[in-house]
């Protein structure tokens, strides 16, 4: 008996989860394709098309996605239970590590009965259209720049069915560990929706942990990172992150872990046009103070792995507004968590492993997705969505060129949609943050902040 009631009220939240997961996926599949539908309407001029799109995707997070997340503003869809389970928040687009990242994160748990997967699956399946390969480096002009070249491909591998079609992890998807959202890949927004679709996945988990969909991982990882936020000084109200080390698929699939944890440390405003001046996350070096014995405090939060309480999401829930953006999350992120009165800590040992992927790996990404969705083959149309909707983000940050009055003179007021429902919290201001950490969006500077390579915070 004593069994049954500590399940009970797990399977009551399992239901209660269940039927709210299709209204996620209805919603989804309405944003998506109401703007994926605009490909018929052959529109030729560019900024014609981005207004349209524009202007249909608003349209339709009002009427589907927003009044859900006002019903639920100031409180979690369910209690936390204070358990020491852990949510994993994963955006898979395209991923063929997506199987195996799953069955590290469960072989190398301490306790994998505790952990869930929230994953959203962007995936060509080839029903309506022959798949293709993302820009592949096939050799160099006679000026040495690289030739590159789209090929057709098959479907993409399904790492959930690799997972759960696996007997040894079998079992963990047949107790309901595993809840998976798919979407086909003409239908990506980038990874911030992404993002916020996964967060819609979460059960009243202890804890919320989101990474990219390629990772590898050390024995007892969770074990570990519970030990590490559960000591900073701040904790509940702590966010552990950090850029992982790198990995190649040719390393040993084993990784022991380090004692190297790299800082968020510094900042840069980016001068590439493709970026539109936003602010970019940097790793400092490893922590300089030998003297420490417990994790001490740093400036930013990475998008692809953060660790932290499950009332983060009550506290800093995610934006639903932020489509065809790739650059900007982390700055947003960063703000919104610590002037909601989150302090940010970097691990001081590095658990998991990340595969970074520069171009030349030749994978495919969602900008060519979006691209190829609106018949302008390459990212520039994404690029194209993403400068209207990077305003959002540097609004908020206080970037003075940026002004509501400049945003409204361009047509674009519409960017600024509930902002105040996703902007900074209330326990301390974001003059305080610019102040904390250095940064003037007024000069379009980062500047350096010694107390956080020095470990000088806890």
């Amino acid at each position: 008996m004593g069994q049954l009631s500590l399940k009970q009220p797990i399977l009551e939240r399992t239901q209660r989860l269940v039927a709210y997961i299709p209204y996620c996926s209805v919603s989804y599949k309405i944003c998506t394709r109401a703007t994926g539908r605009l490909q018929h309407k052959k529109i030729k001029n560019r900024n014609e098309l981005r207004e349209v799109v524009f202007s249909e995707y608003m349209q339709y997070v009002k009427e589907h996605i927003l009044p859900l997340d006002s019903a639920y503003r100031g409180r979690s869809i369910f209690p936390v239970r204070e358990d020491n389970s852990i949510f994993m928040s994963l955006a898979a687009f395209r991923d063929h590590l997506l199987g195996e990242t799953l069955k590290q994160a469960f072989r190398k748990a301490a306790n994998p009965s505790k952990i869930f997967i929230g994953a959203i699956v962007q995936n060509c399946f080839g029903d309506e259209y022959t798949c293709q390969t993302g820009r592949q480096v096939i050799g160099k002009d006679e000026k040495g720049n690289p030739i590159t070249k789209v090929s057709d491909a098959p479907p993409d591998a399904n790492g959930i069915e690799q997972f759960c079609t696996d007997p040894l992890y079998k079992p963990y998807c047949e107790a309901g560990q595993i809840r998976v959202l798919y979407v086909n890949e003409t239908e990506s927004l980038g990874p911030a929706v992404a993002r916020y679709y996964a967060s819609k996945l979460w059960g009243g988990e202890n804890f919320y942990f989101q990474s990219d969909a390629h990772l590898r991982f050390t024995k007892n990882w969770d074990e570990e990172y519970i030990k590490e936020i559960k000591s900073a000084n701040s904790y509940p109200k702590a966010v552990l992150s950090a850029y992982p080390p790198g990995f190649s698929e040719s390393d040993p699939i084993d990784f022991e872990g380090d004692d190297h944890g790299a800082r968020l440390c510094t900042c840069t405003f980016s001068t590439s046009p493709v970026e539109q001046d936003i602010i970019r996350i940097n790793s400092g070096s490893s922590c300089s103070n030998p003297k420490v014995d417990g994790p001490t405090q740093i400036a930013f939060i990475a998008a692809g792995f953060f660790f932290t309480h499950g009332n983060f999401l009550r506290d800093v829930p995610f934006d639903p507004l932020l489509p065809y953006c790739f650059m900007g999350e982390e700055i947003a992120l960063s703000m919104r968590a610590w002037t909601a009165g989150y302090d940010i800590y970097a691990p001081r040992r590095n658990l998991i492993k990340h595969q970074y992927r520069p171009g030349r790996m030749g994978l495919p990404k969602f900008w060519g997705s979006v691209g190829r969705t609106y018949g302008r083959d390459g990212p520039g149309f994404n690029t194209h969505m993403q400068t209207v909707m990077l305003q959002r983000i540097k609004h908020m940050v206080g970037y003075p060129e940026v002004s509501r009055a400049k945003i409204i003179e361009g047509g674009h007021e519409e960017v600024l949609t509930d902002l105040e429902h996703y902007s900074m919290g209330s326990e301390r201001t974001r003059e305080a943050y610019l102040e904390f950490t250095n940064i003037d969006p007024a000069t379009h500077q980062c500047k350096a902040m010694q107390w956080c390579n020095r470990c000088q915070l806890k």
